[in-house]
């Protein structure tokens, strides 16, 4: 018989070793890889509408998202510009950008700890 594969959360960071973390916000939010990745969906893209259909989500939880991590900050990550000629679009600001950078600089940090941890198990 073989052995069942359970799904475990997180993401692998080594053989032996899954985690995920999150990064706080000021008014208790958080944010987490899936927010980060509409982040850089959006930077890519120059639309949430576009950033959502590439991760699979409606439009709607992606702006209520969006305007959950621009409440947690000072200034906010995500700006939407207004139509016109060019239609509009949305943009992070220098501040989404640095916390992306922030949160992937850690999320490699977090891989090399990892990875030098050794498991021994029975």
């Amino acid at each position: 018989m073989t052995a069942k594969k359970v799904k475990l959360p997180g993401e692998d960071y080594t053989k032996q070793i899954r985690a995920r973390f999150w990064l706080a916000g000021h008014n208790g939010g958080y944010v987490g890889i899936g927010r980060v990745e509409l982040l850089e969906h959006i930077a890519e893209q120059g639309s949430i509408n576009r950033a959502a259909k590439k991760m699979g989500m409606s439009y709607k939880k992606a702006w209520k998202l969006i305007e959950e991590l621009n409440s947690m900050y000072e200034n906010p990550l995500v700006v939407k510009e207004q139509g016109g000629k060019l239609g509009g679009g949305t943009q992070l600001t220098v501040h989404g950008e640095k916390l992306i950078k922030e949160f992937r600089q850690l999320e490699v940090e977090l891989i090399e700890f990892l990875a030098s941890k050794t498991i021994v198990s029975k």
